[in-house]
């Protein structure tokens, strides 16, 4: 019986799983994220090596499967070599954290597959690979239905009075904030887009009230009409969510889908559970 090591990186953390090739979870593990972007190799085997050896039965697998944020072909080789330096694998895989999506959704099968979480991204998937994948452009140009876009809409709504009377004064008592703070945070310092997207919860609490619920709903569909609609398979194929954002604002998503015609098919928080499926089923 032979073992696969699966990773699912973002910028921020990194789940792990080890399992054999017929899906029992041997060890389930997390860490930092891992994006190449950002890391060299020493770096990423200084990591492993302090916080998931341990956590780990064995540092031999038959297959590293490792899904990462920032791992083009260009910099997926800086992954590799940290991976082939601390583990004995025949086979070792570095690919992106939108096939990960895809496989972990839609299994062996086609669809579209989805990813609302701080950022937004999409693609088509033929069962094995992606088939296209429309540029999300961030959350200034794009990131339809992200976390970071609700919050842009959500803040510029409630900055301008126009959201129910009240809400902006429970928003800036409970955030301990104020316009001139929100409007410095956004537009002079680093990570606007996850600052943004921090307001979420306050958002979802609030779907109870129309503006906010209809605020919601158009983003999603505009991130249906801007990307999903753009995949021809979209008509004869069900598309599918993971994220946090896809998970607790799932009413609106189901109601924007509905009114676009679009089969809506699995709703994820998080891809590892699709992809222990995915490669215990090859």
């Amino acid at each position: 019986m032979s073992n696969i090591l699966l990773a699912d990186s973002g910028s921020t953390k990194t789940t792990w799983a080890a399992i054999t090739s017929e899906g029992r979870v041997l060890a389930k593990a997390r860490t930092e994220g891992l994006n190449p972007f950002f890391k060299n190799t020493e770096e990423i085997v200084e990591i492993l090596r302090a916080h998931l050896l341990g956590e780990l039965p064995t540092t031999s697998f038959e297959a590293i499967y490792f899904y990462g944020a920032g791992a083009t072909p260009e910099k997926a080789p800086i992954v590799e070599m940290a991976l082939r330096q601390l583990f004995e694998a025949e086979y070792v895989s570095v690919r992106s954290d939108m096939l990960a999506a895809a496989r972990a959704l839609c299994l062996h099968k086609p669809g579209v597959a989805c990813i609302l979480g701080t950022g937004a991204n999409s693609c088509s998937y033929d069962g094995e690979e992606m088939v296209e994948n429309v540029s999300p452009l961030g959350y200034i140009l794009g990131d339809e239905g992200s976390g970071a876009v609700l919050g842009k809409l959500f803040i510029g709504a409630l900055l301008k009075n126009q959201l129910p009377k009240g809400l902006k004064e429970e928003f800036l008592n409970e955030y301990e904030t104020d316009p001139a703070e929100i409007i410095d945070r956004v537009y002079r310092k680093p990570a606007p887009n996850t600052y943004l997207a921090s307001f979420s919860p306050f958002i979802a609490r609030r779907l109870g009230l129309v503006e906010v619920y209809d605020l919601v709903e158009e983003a999603f569909r505009s991130f249906i009409v801007r990307n999903v609609k753009q995949y021809e398979m979209h008509s004869r194929e069900p598309v599918h969510f993971v994220g946090s954002v896809a998970v607790h604002y799932e009413e609106p998503l189901r109601s924007a889908c509905d009114k676009e015609g679009i089969k809506i098919g699995r709703i994820l928080k998080e891809p590892m559970d699709g992809l222990i499926e995915y490669h215990s089923t090859k």
